[in-house]
């Protein structure tokens, strides 16, 4: 059984109904940061299929009404069609809410794609997600969105990436919200693993970190759809909302340029971000910003060779990736951009792999009980430290809004998928927040056979 949590820190529960319907609207400050108008001038994705692997989405919100396609619950409950929780319908709407009325509702990034919801879990709470990775596939979704993130980690994952990545299909998924190591799904090999940013194009203290990052965008103070105490809208933040953004404009991309691989198509996302001026040393792949910031318009916009098949993506264990071949390259030296991005793509970083050890027995048993105990002693401050844990969501946008104002949020709950969290945690004033660095000695290391062919010199 896999605990896993959904990737936004919270949704607000209070509601203001007689508030302006625009103000939601208003409260979309990624739609200006993405110059959305610009940006669907050009395409909004039409003819693309985003799946969805979450709790659930309200097709029935008048702010996705004809967006949601018949999808799969792999527990068979019909749970992809709704939920108690309204994870997967903001992250829905993040992608492709069309509003309503005359500007009023959510917009989403990428309207015009139709969405294909998949329930994250199957019966008896068992983690669904690789099944539901290869249905997505086979009902053709060429974009994977998975806004969900857990420590525990399921070996069949590797072989769903690989059946997308030879069908040619993107997966993106969120890197997680407790400013720790990478969340599984997204540190698997070939998967595009999001972290999230404020307003102010700073890393979110929140958004994990490691050298499986890729991208960054939007997640703080996000408004989107979903019934939230008494409102129709919901506020959040987490990583979920800024890997929904990706996969938004990874459907755009993919209806602009058709004959793009799932590859090629994350080679335009990466060399068109904007890279962070926070990176470690102006060096990219950034652990926290991976090569930096989504930009959507540049993606569409800027002159980047195609490149490879496979482009930025690390080939999955035992199989052979997006339209790879054996032998061929896995970098493109000549298709840095120019202006705003990141800097030249080196070669695949060789992995940090403990070698053998040639002492004698005798000393390498005493050496492993001296490791035991490091680890014992690790495990006891990383469980104190965790349970700790009291920062709180960032302060709300300005005036008075349909969908509240931020409260304190309790920890994600490490529930086995196919199961909700319990309703009453949800807008507890006071309760503990995710956010802390990882204690001492506490892994860091990619997954064995992660590979990074953009990584940075």
């Amino acid at each position: 059984m896999l605990g896993a949590t959904t990737l936004t820190a919270g949704f607000l529960l209070t509601g203001l109904p007689a508030a302006s319907a625009d103000q939601v609207r208003d409260g979309q400050w990624a739609n200006e940061y993405f110059g959305t108008t610009k940006v669907q001038s050009i395409t909004k994705g039409d003819n693309i299929i985003v799946a969805l692997i979450d709790d659930g989405v309200d097709g029935t919100h008048p702010d996705l009404s004809g967006q949601i396609l018949p999808g799969f619950d792999p527990g068979g409950q019909g749970r992809e069609k709704a939920s108690g929780d309204s994870h997967g319908t903001s992250m829905a709407a993040d992608i492709a809410a069309h509003g309503h009325g005359d500007g009023a509702g959510v917009l989403g990034l990428a309207p015009g794609v139709k969405i294909l919801p998949i329930y994250k879990g199957g019966s008896g709470g068992r983690d669904a997600i690789p099944e539901g990775v290869k249905w997505a596939v086979d009902h053709g979704a060429k974009v994977i969105n998975i806004s969900q993130g857990a420590r525990s980690t399921n070996s069949a994952m590797a072989d769903a990436v690989d059946y997308a990545l030879q069908h040619d299909v993107l997966i993106v998924a969120s890197t997680g919200n407790d400013g720790a190591v990478v969340d599984y799904p997204a540190n698997v090999p070939g998967v595009v693993a999001v972290g999230a940013v404020d307003k102010d194009r700073k890393i979110w203290s929140d958004s994990n970190y490691g050298p499986e990052v890729m991208l960054t965008a939007p997640g703080v103070e996000i408004v989107s759809a979903g019934s939230c105490g008494g409102s129709a809208y919901c506020l959040s933040s987490g990583t979920s909302d800024a890997t929904a953004f990706v996969s938004a404009a990874a459907a755009l991309v993919r209806a602009k340029f058709p004959k793009l691989t799932a590859g090629q198509v994350a080679n335009r996302l990466v060399k068109s971000a904007q890279q962070p001026s926070g990176a470690a040393g102006g060096k990219l792949p950034d652990s926290h910003y991976g090569y930096g910031i989504l930009r959507p318009y540049e993606a569409l916009t800027m002159d980047i060779p195609a490149g490879p098949a496979q482009g930025p993506l690390a080939k999955a264990a035992g199989g052979s990736g997006s339209g790879s071949t054996a032998g061929s390259s896995t970098t493109d030296p000549g298709t840095s951009p120019s202006g705003p991005g990141l800097g030249d793509p080196g070669a695949a970083p060789e992995l940090n792999q403990p070698s053998q050890s040639t002492t004698p027995l005798i000393l390498g048993a005493i050496g492993g009980a001296v490791v035991l105990l490091v680890v014992i002693i690790t495990i006891v401050v990383a469980n104190s430290r965790r349970r700790n844990r009291t920062q709180s969501v960032p302060g709300q946008p300005s005036g008075p809004a349909p969908y509240g104002a931020p409260q304190g949020w309790p920890p994600a709950q490490q529930s086995p998928y196919g199961q909700q969290p319990g309703a009453p945690q949800y807008g507890q004033p006071g309760a503990p927040q995710y956010g802390q660095q990882p204690p001492p000695g506490y892994p860091q290391q990619p997954p064995t056979g992660y590979q990074n062919p953009y990584q940075g010199q």
